[in-house]
């Protein structure tokens, strides 16, 4: 059985599923030792702010939210990239630091396109 070549990846496959649902097993379980099933008005009651909700739960955004979580997202990703750059600029070569001059200045660019587009003013 172990001489087989799949047996490994069953073995790692099982483990995986393992550390899966072993949390999952272990929170019903406490759930079910620990956890008294006797709902009232005290259990159920607002927690949170202590305010009961008035009206519908689905509101309307602005689109222009959109926007702003894509510009976050750009920018956020420019740091992900750039700080590893900036640890071992160093170390690089002139084709690394070419490449990361092009993908900063793109978004520059794109930063200048929200700019042009007025996607940056809050109104």
């Amino acid at each position: 059985m172990a001489s087989s070549p799949y047996f490994s990846l069953a073995v790692l496959f099982v483990a995986a599923l393992g550390f899966g649902l072993a949390p999952l097993g272990l929170a019903w379980l406490w759930q079910r030792v620990f956890s008294p099933a006797k709902p009232n008005a005290i259990k159920n009651a607002i927690y949170e702010c202590g305010l009961e909700s008035k009206g519908d739960a689905w509101v309307q955004f602005r689109s222009a939210y959109y926007l702003y979580a894509i510009i976050f997202l750009i920018f956020d990703v420019e740091a992900v990239f750039l700080l590893p750059f900036a640890v071992a600029f160093t170390g690089l070569g002139v084709a690394a630091c070419l490449s990361m001059a092009v993908f900063v200045l793109l978004l520059i660019e794109g930063l200048a396109w929200a700019w042009a587009k007025g996607v940056l003013t809050w109104a």
